[in-house]
């Protein structure tokens, strides 16, 4: 009795809590209507209130800004305050930095960059642009930052750019400035302009290190789209870094938990990334000496997190560069060797770190053996608790792949994929697709890995996945009948998944009279087995499955019957298109011949060559990156093209398969040891049957300041005059002093250039770039052995030591930029006097034997000649005279012959020409002078045809100067000038 009461008791009660409940949460809705009803009425007052102060026109500039300021916080709330936008915009024009501040910040949160008020501000934001007050330049980079977009953008980023490189700005100017810039990069990348690279490279050199930091995310963004433009940013970025790392440039405040500077450290790495590696001995010493003290300093873990974390994210990138650089073998196996132990570290971001850089190694090595021996713990990785991990792990699984160790891989991953995530699996089936094609050497393995695959997956296969099956199996004869049978036992199945329905409609629709004969394959049971899949199926999976019958009523007379019958059922379907298709079929059908039906149901013919959507589809997967990655996923045959990058890459369909049978099938294992830049990569190719190729976008290229074509005035007087001489002054000018000192041995060169500031103030950021016309690249190389230094004081020097290589005869003498900063950006192009006279060794000669070789070479093409006299537009002032054509014969390098020619006036020369690839060539040469008529006659023969039109055309120019009769006084260069320089040279 009671225990009845206290049950009765105890459901009362919580029927009780249940509606008390309820009572209690309709009170709170009551007070919480209430409470915004209230809220509402009094903001709608306080609204009129200040939409009524604004219509008086006489409030102060404090009032405009107090009342702006509570349209600010009643718009937080998510009140409409359209009204009040105009009244921001108005307040940016104060004069007070306060009302100004509170005006820019209702800005930057009322309007966006399409609004119609924008263009209102533009006006005043260039005026505060170019105010001297700093703050105020700092307000309006802020403003343009968030809100900027094309139309302001193309308006003020002039403005921007003046700030950026005034010499007057202040440090946290020019950093608000190039992040600035960057921002509106990013929305409209037509905004930075060509012309300005040179200078925005040189403020990487500012002594600052936050704008050095701040410029260098510039340059990533820019140098991404624009390599060659800022390829001059490679050598400012190896410089700082060596500067910051052994040199200690920086001050305390950017060392961090005892890490000097790390964030401009990752980024200078990562900027080194993006260009191939310099050629420049020099450079290569600075980058492996800067790498060397990354490694060693962090050879112990340290136990402070945040140390730690800096070390870790240094050193990350530095093994990502030495991987990229792929010429320093000794960091190349100390990397090896950490990577290692990086992957089963407790920490998940160090094991997500070494993953990553493991799969970058995967893509660059030319063995993977070194990899191979952490395979177990790379697949353990597959189940790591992080999803990061687990990709990652997938990703350098994929890139570790070969021919030795392809069916294990693709067995784990197929494992895996039944417990796999979501997320991951349509991923994980492409790769599992793409290794199965590119490693298959056994019919059997590749059907029963596809048909596997796409069994498992299910929902999670694309249809780029079956689709490339389909096109592998129609190309490849030996697949056809092994992959007719097994599609068909997959289709007699209960539950059979619908993409393999469509493989199986397409398959059996051109295959299937080829397993006709077969038990368990007869033309009805191939019937049956489609006909089953029917009514579940989608409108376009029945859809293949009619086209595949009408291919039956042509392969299989016997079953017409029940083929017709289904056409019957279809020509009354709902769906538009099964309805024509089946209305067709049956007309088809029902024809008294079947020739029609014959030339219908033809056989498919192989697919076109085209460009794998495999591939595609993987690599759209990477492509959302801010940063563009310096390398894709795959082994190094497919980093090794820049096509492969580009997603442009073509092979065959064409596969071909050994005869072998593969471990699964009781026979031999491929040839283990097989290279990962085996060519088994270009075997992949496929038909995207959805996507037709982008338009070829529209490149501007911007302008090489480097090349001859921008020479500057004034560069002919002292390249003309090195001609003929080993050393001298190449430019002088009001700021800057150049000078050469070269020394020639065979086909090598050793140039000195040394460079002297005249100015009375200190020129920084000083920077030389070499450049030669891309049709003499093959013919001339060089090495940079020096560099020069960044900052010249006032009356110092500094030099520059590069060696030339003569490959082969070249006729086109290489450049020098040289940029530095004096107040503002000062730049010249200048040609270097190495041509291919310099590489020339007199010869000597006796008469018999001179005109022995001159007969044995013969004439043209091996013989050049020219009759020419004075040119220019001032010949009376100038003649051609004995002592000067010797002058020229001599600077020349010819080894002067006399009593060989009969004519004594005449002059008679040879020489020895070398280069390293083409070798030594013999030389001849006869002058012939009137100096009367003031003509000349050169002759020029050599061994090889090359030779003569190069000596002959740089000869004629020299010559036909001519002297001047009045010659100008010259003044020599003082001791401080040249002969203190070159003591100085020689000493070192």
């Amino acid at each position: 009795m009671s225990s009845s009461t206290g049950t009765g008791f105890l459901g009362r009660s919580s029927s009780s809590n249940s509606n008390m409940r309820g009572l209690v949460q309709f009170i709170a809705d009551l007070r919480n209507a209430r409470a915004r009803e209230l809220e509402e009425k009094r903001i709608n007052k306080e609204l009129a209130n200040i939409r009524q102060k604004f219509k008086d026109g006489s409030l102060s500039g404090y009032h405009k800004k107090k009342y702006v300021c509570k349209l600010l916080y009643i718009y937080i709330l998510g009140w409409n305050v359209d009204f009040g936008h105009l009244e921001a915009v108005n307040l940016i024009s104060a004069t007070k930095y306060s009302e100004k501040q509170i005006g820019y910040l209702a800005m930057t949160l009322f309007l966006h960059e399409k609004h119609e008020l924008l263009h209102l501000v533009v006006n005043s934001i260039r005026k505060d642009l170019m105010d001297h007050n700093e703050l105020f330049n700092c307000l309006a980079l802020h403003a343009i930052a968030n809100v900027g977009g094309k139309e302001m953008g193309e308006a003020l980023s002039p403005e921007v750019h003046r700030l950026l490189i005034s010499p007057t700005s202040k440090a946290f100017v020019k950093k608000k400035a190039a992040l600035t810039l960057l921002r509106l990069y990013r929305k409209n990348p037509d905004i930075v302009q060509a012309q300005w690279a040179e200078r925005i490279i040189s403020i990487m050199d500012d002594t600052d290190l936050g704008v050095a930091l701040s410029v260098t995310s510039l340059v990533m963004a820019l140098a991404q789209d624009n390599t060659e433009q800022y390829k001059g940013a490679y050598v400012k970025a190896a410089a700082r870094l060596k500067r910051i790392l052994i040199d200690g440039e920086f001050s305390q405040d950017y060392l961090y938990y005892k890490v000097p500077c790390p964030w401009i450290q990752v980024k200078l790495l990562r900027l080194l990334q993006y260009f191939p590696p310099s050629e420049d001995s020099h450079v290569r010493s600075m980058i492996r000496e800067s790498l060397q003290k990354i490694l060693n300093l962090a050879v112990e873990s340290q136990k402070n997190v945040q140390q730690n974390n800096a070390q870790n994210a240094v050193l990350f990138e530095a093994i990502n560069l030495i991987i990229h650089l792929d010429t320093e073998h000794d960091l190349m196996k100390q990397v090896s060797q950490r990577l290692g132990r990086f992957i089963q570290s407790r920490e998940t971001n160090v094991r997500y770190l070494g993953l990553e850089a493991m799969t970058h190694l995967a893509a660059r090595t030319d063995t993977l053996e070194p990899i191979k021996q952490h395979q177990d713990v790379i697949i353990g990785s597959l189940k790591d608790r992080d999803i990061s991990v687990r990709r990652k792990g997938l990703d350098l699984l994929y890139s570790m792949c070969d021919t030795s160790n392809a069916q294990q891989i693709v067995a784990e991953l197929l494992h895996y994929l039944q417990n796999a995530d979501f997320a991951i699996r349509e991923e994980m089936v492409l790769k599992i697709a793409i290794l199965t094609e590119k490693y298959a050497t056994d019919v059997q393995w590749y059907v029963d890995i596809s048909l596997r695959l796409i069994a498992m997956a299910g929902d999670h296969v694309s249809d780029e996945v079956w689709q490339r099956v389909t096109q592998i199996v129609t190309n490849n004869e030996e697949l056809q009948v092994y992959a007719a049978q097994n599609i068909l036992q997959y289709c007699k199945q209960d539950h059979c998944h619908e993409t393999l329905v469509k493989i199986g409609a397409y398959i059996l629709g051109e295959f299937g009279h080829l397993i006709a004969e077969e038990r368990g394959s007869s033309p009805i049971e191939q019937f049956l087995a489609l006909q089953g899949k029917l009514p579940a199926c989608s409108s376009s999976t029945r859809a293949m499955i009619l086209s595949c019958f009408i291919k039956f009523v042509n392969l299989f007379p016997e079953i017409k019957p029940q083929l017709v019958n289904v056409f019957h059922v279809y020509s009354h379907a709902l769906d538009a298109e099964l309805q024509q298709r089946a209305c067709e079929f049956l007309a088809i059908a029902s024809l008294p011949t079947d020739d029609l039906l014959r030339t219908v149901c033809d056989e498919m013919p192989p697919f076109p060559e085209r460009e794998s959507a495999l591939l595609s589809r993987l690599h759209q997967k990477h492509a959302n990156t801010s940063d563009k990655r310096t390398w894709i996923v795959g082994g190094k045959d497919a980093n090794a093209d820049s096509a492969e990058l580009s997603l442009a890459k073509k092979a065959s369909l064409r596969r071909t398969f050994s005869t072998k049978t593969g471990p699964a099938n009781g026979g031999a294992a491929p040839a283990a040891g097989a290279t990962n830049g085996s060519s088994s990569a270009n075997d992949l190719a496929g038909l995207d049957m959805n996507n037709i190729g982008p338009a070829e976008a529209k490149v501007i290229k911007a302008p090489n300041l480097a090349s001859a074509a921008h020479l500057s005035p004034g560069w002919e007087k002292g390249f003309n005059r090195l001609l003929l001489r080993a050393d001298g002054i190449l430019f002088e000018d009001g700021q800057i002093q150049v000078g050469v000192r070269a020394e020639y041995r065979g086909q090598m060169a050793a140039i000195i250039l040394y460079f002297t500031n005249k100015t009375p103030a200190v020129i920084g950021s000083f920077t030389t770039t070499l450049d030669l016309d891309p049709s003499e690249r093959a013919n001339l190389s060089w090495d940079v052995k020096s560099m020069p230094e960044t900052t010249i004081y006032q009356g110092a020097q500094t030099q520059q030591v590069v060696v030339f290589e003569a490959k082969r005869v070249f006729e086109k003498a290489p450049t020098v930029r040289i940029s530095y900063l004096a107040g503002a950006l000062q730049a010249l192009t200048l040609k270097l006097p190495v041509v291919i006279h310099k590489f020339m060794d007199q010869a000597e000669l006796s008469a018999d034997d001179f005109f022995k070789r001159w007969k044995q070479i013969g004439g043209a093409p091996r013989e050049a000649q020219r009759i020419f006299g004075l040119s220019g537009p001032k010949d009376g002032e100038r003649e051609i005279t004995e002592s000067f054509i010797r002058q020229v014969l001599e600077g020349f390098r010819w080894g002067l012959l006399y009593n060989v020619d009969p004519n004594s006036k005449n002059f008679v020369g040879a020489s020895v020409v070398h280069t390293s690839e083409g070798g030594k060539f013999g030389c001849l040469m006869r002058l012939e002078p009137n100096y009367g008529t003031q003509m000349v006659r050169l002759t020029i023969r050599a061994t090889d045809e090359t030779v003569p039109p190069v000596l002959l055309k740089m000869m004629e120019e020299r010559l036909s100067q001519g002297v001047s009769i009045r010659p100008e006084r010259y003044e020599p260069p003082t001791a401080s000038d040249i002969t203190e320089s070159f003591r100085n040279i020689m000493v070192r």
